[in-house]
């Protein structure tokens, strides 16, 4: 390992200033740590002319990634750029010259970190990607490392800020939904195009990462079952706070058997949940293994300086495997087949708020629909809406398995007596 490590940087957005601050402010505890200076030597922009709020130290500035990938004297290429198919090349390239990577790239690790990974090791090199999932929150870490003797059964969280944000407003100051991410967005805690966030896009990546690793298993983007926060309204979150609950956008995986299911969806929790309790931008994830019970990971997950410790940590621990000798000796492929559950296999309770006929017989027939499918009553609520000839029944079930509820639901949306269902949502129970 020589004297100095140098670094080459791609992208100097929101995350890589923090990193460049980091490195630069933090430079005796980090030489402390492994042995030696650690030098951004290249950095690659998209404008070299616009100002800058950070001290590069003489760093070559480049708009041409060649002059990063291609540099002999760079050891390490950190990628903070965003982006996946050109991404994906860039870091192959990097890896194919000897180079190690640390990304903070979600979508390229949900889709690519397979393959990046094998690379890496073919070539001796390390990739890490600890600020891919939570921000500033150590979770990959935690499951690699720190709980790496357990055997994982459960993670259950909330991983998007954005989204997150947008309930607690909704919950706290009774708005819609509409009127919060328009606030989001001119806050900064919603990009323009809101899409990956709030239909649940960004959360089944981070969870799909999240399932690989906990159950050691190679689970993909397409094998999450998403859906997202823009149809709920504030009647729905008036009900939940009625019954006991609040809703959260809840990334899910568990393993049962060795058969996994893995989901992101707005979920009712009960108040007393510890997740209920995290509010706006955080994250929070609950990790459930065999021996140890239950942790609880909880922080911001996203922000220039939290993802940057993220990310900085992550080169901390590239410098002292080279330092060690044993850099790209740490991966390590899956150990199981993945194995889904099936739709008889997957159990919850659920919410359901419908529209039913204000008449005699009604109830009847919505109550010998649920028997017929095996789905009993946890919690009913009927309420009749003054001025109209309809009353509004709230429902949420005892647990049933997603194969009877999604026939069950098929059957009343037939139903005479129901004008329309309003809304339905998953619930889980105690933490």
């Amino acid at each position: 390992m020589s004297a100095e490590v140098r670094v080459g940087l791609l992208g100097l957005g929101t995350v890589g200033t923090g990193v460049v601050s980091i490195i630069s402010r933090h430079q005796e505890e980090l030489r402390h740590q492994v042995g030696c200076p650690v030098t951004v030597t290249k950095v690659l922009v998209r404008d070299k002319q616009k100002h800058r709020p950070v001290d590069f130290d003489g760093a070559f500035i480049t708009d041409d990634i060649n002059d990063v990938l291609t540099d002999p004297e760079i050891d390490i290429i950190i990628e903070v750029m965003g982006g996946v198919e050109s991404t994906r090349e860039h870091l192959l390239t990097a890896l194919k010259n000897g180079k190690h990577v640390v990304t903070a790239n979600k979508d390229l690790m949900a889709l690519y970190g397979s393959e990046l990974l094998k690379v890496a090791a073919e070539n001796g090199c390390d990739l890490y990607y600890e600020a891919s999932v939570a921000g500033g929150i150590p979770i990959i870490r935690s499951l690699c490392e720190g709980l790496a003797a357990d055997r994982i059964t459960k993670m259950m969280g909330i991983v998007n800020g954005t989204t997150n944000y947008i309930l607690t407003k909704m919950i706290q100051e009774g708005s819609s939904y509409e009127d919060v991410l328009k606030q989001a967005q001119e806050l900064g805690f919603a990009e323009s195009d809101p899409t990956a966030d709030v239909e649940g896009l960004d959360a089944a990546r981070k969870m799909a990462i999240l399932a690989t690793l906990g159950f050691s298993m190679p689970v993909g983007l397409d094998d999450v079952s998403v859906r997202g926060i823009s149809s709920v309204t504030k009647s729905d979150l008036e009900y939940c706070d009625q019954l006991g609950y609040t809703m959260k956008l809840i990334g899910l995986a568990k393993r049962d058997d060795g058969r996994v299911e893995v989901s992101v969806e707005p979920t009712l929790l009960p108040k007393t949940h510890p997740l209920a309790a995290v509010h706006n931008e955080y994250n929070a994830v609950y990790v459930y293994g065999e021996a140890v019970g239950e942790t609880m990971f909880y922080g911001p997950g996203a922000g220039s300086l939290p993802t940057a410790t993220a990310v900085v940590s992550d080169l901390v621990t590239v410098m002292k495997n080279m330092r060690l000798g044993v850099s790209g000796r740490t991966v390590q492929g899956p150990l199981h087949e993945r194995v889904l559950k099936q739709d008889n296999e997957i159990e919850s309770k659920y919410f359901l708020r419908l529209r039913v006929l204000d008449q005699a017989g009604t109830f009847q027939a919505v109550t010998s629909l649920f028997a017929s499918h095996e789905v009993s009553f946890e919690k009913l609520l009927q309420l009749p809406i003054e001025g109209e000839e309809v009353a509004e029944v709230i429902v949420i079930t005892h647990h049933t398995s997603k194969q009877n509820y999604e026939a069950l639901y098929k059957k009343l949306s037939e139903l005479d007596v129901i004008e329309s269902i309003e809304s339905c949502y998953r619930v889980e129970g105690g933490h």
